[in-house]
């Protein structure tokens, strides 16, 4: 039987917990998923590419077929190098059908081979996505239930003006030392 090997590309930026409720259904269904963090040059992420990578490795630890990856460039490229027959992306309402529609054609013709197989979130993340998450923490709002709770601690330190002073005192205080 041939194993089969989907990616589930995107920023997260940051993780959420909608994109690990996927990441637990598409390793439900696929032998191997691979998380694949974009690098994204048009977009200027709150969360370097090695912190995601570092927080979706940690959120992922407990499933043994999911590996977490990075990479810049068409998705059915990074796709054939990772040799994958299947993209995994996520469908929260009609406008992201539309989006997604025209991606998974536009890959298909790129790639015929490879297959696009769309998700329902949990009915309790339909509404939820990195950039909600990133304006309501910005505005000091709670994200605990949007996130794991280690994302929800990385974006305090990253946002809260009292914690990034108090992290910057203790790096000067460490490179002195």
């Amino acid at each position: 039987m041939k194993k089969v090997t989907a990616i589930y590309p995107g920023t997260f930026d940051p993780p959420t917990n909608g994109h690990l409720d996927l990441i637990a259904r598409g390793s439900k269904i696929f032998d191997e998923l691979i998380v694949a963090i974009l690098r994204n040059p048009e977009k200027s992420p709150l969360f370097g590419l090695a912190e995601r990578q570092h927080m979706l490795e940690e959120m992922t630890e407990g499933f043994r077929n999911v590996t977490i990856d990075t990479f810049d460039g068409l998705t059915v490229e990074y796709a054939s190098k990772v040799k994958a027959s299947a993209v995994l992306r996520g469908i929260r309402a009609i406008s992201d059908y539309e989006y997604e529609l025209q991606m998974a054609l536009m890959n298909r013709k790129l790639q015929p081979d490879l297959e696009t197989v769309f998700m329902m979130p949990a009915e309790q993340y339909s509404y939820l996505s990195s950039r909600l998450v990133r304006e309501v923490a910005q505005l000091g709002g709670s994200v605990s239930c949007l996130v794991p709770e280690m994302v929800e601690r990385r974006l305090k330190e990253k946002l809260d003006p009292a914690i990034k002073l108090q992290n910057v005192k203790q790096s000067k205080t460490r490179k002195r030392s």
